[in-house]
């Protein structure tokens, strides 16, 4: 089977952006794992799909597949990607998109200086809405956070403490001293796939540099450690303020690049994140029918 695509990136966080408007593909978990091979196919942390509208005052349907051929609920890089992608290509020409995801609708909004920002909705700070099984653990309280910890194998340290946040997706945020020296591949893998997040976890590393200033790196679910995470900057931010650590505006640097998150901090109040998107290439690939 031969496929046109489109590769893009958001603050480093690298995607492929196939169309669907026109007919299903049909690919299978192992055909996607092949797009997103770095040596075999054409590499990337996720597969985007675009589709056309499943109902009335959405303009389209996001799917998203993670690189282990998964299909997850939310990537906030991707949705910036994905509104530049249908607005280049001619699919619109409203510069306020309404998406239909697997967790919801979410609007990005092209903006005059060639970034898009994305309304994320409300974050999920429930635990077991996470999900998250936090049964015989007891959080401890900061601010208006819980903090819950978080028992781990060698090499790893035997706890660590996580703010567990759901932006569409679930996280686990812990506090880190320099996010630069902090063994994120040792720990990363545990904290993702620990029996108490029963849909596996993105696990955050958050550095607060000041009160509008964040570093971090972000091991993702299906993927691995990730140049940027959309989402993850977004629960980073969140899990930051809960704490009382960081204002309602935050500049969030990760190792592909600025993301701009905010959030009045209010149970009603969304999240909304600001970022670039960018095409890198296009081309046409042959997927192999049987992998």
């Amino acid at each position: 089977m031969h496929i046109r695509f489109t590769k893009m990136q958001g603050a480093g966080n690298d995607f492929v952006v196939l169309d669907e408007t026109q007919g299903r593909l049909g690919l299978t978990a192992a055909q996607y794992r092949f797009l997103a091979d770095r040596h075999f196919g054409v590499g990337a942390d996720q597969i985007l799909t675009v589709r056309p509208s499943p109902a009335n005052g959405v303009d389209f349907e996001y799917v998203i597949h993670n690189a282990d051929g998964g299909e997850v609920e939310q990537c906030g890089n991707g949705s910036r990607c994905f509104a530049r992608f249908v607005y280049d290509k001619g699919l619109t020409d409203k510069t306020t998109i309404r998406v239909q995801t697997l967790s919801g609708v979410i609007a990005p909004q092209l903006t005059p200086d060639g970034r898009v920002t994305v309304d994320m909705g409300q974050p999920v700070l429930d635990a077991p809405r996470v999900p998250f099984d936090a049964s015989g653990l007891t959080a401890a309280t900061r601010h208006r956070a819980q903090v819950w910890p978080l028992a781990l194998a060698a090499p790893a340290p035997a706890q660590v403490e996580v703010v567990v946040v759901s932006m569409g997706n679930p996280h686990a945020v812990q506090l880190v001293d320099d996010v630069d020296q902090f063994p994120v591949a040792v720990v990363g893998p545990q904290v993702e796939r620990h029996v108490r997040f029963p849909q596996r976890v993105n696990a955050g590393f958050l550095q607060v540099l000041n009160r509008a200033q964040t570093k971090l790196r972000v091991y993702e679910r299906g993927s691995g450690e990730t140049l940027a995470c959309g989402t993850g900057a977004c629960a980073a931010v969140v899990a930051g303020i809960q704490q009382g650590l960081l204002d309602a505006r935050v500049d969030v640097q990760t190792r592909g690049g600025l993301l701009t998150i905010a959030w009045e901090g209010g149970a009603q109040d969304h999240v909304f994140m600001t970022g670039p998107a960018t095409t890198v290439f296009e081309g046409q690939i042959e997927i192999p029918d049987a992998l």
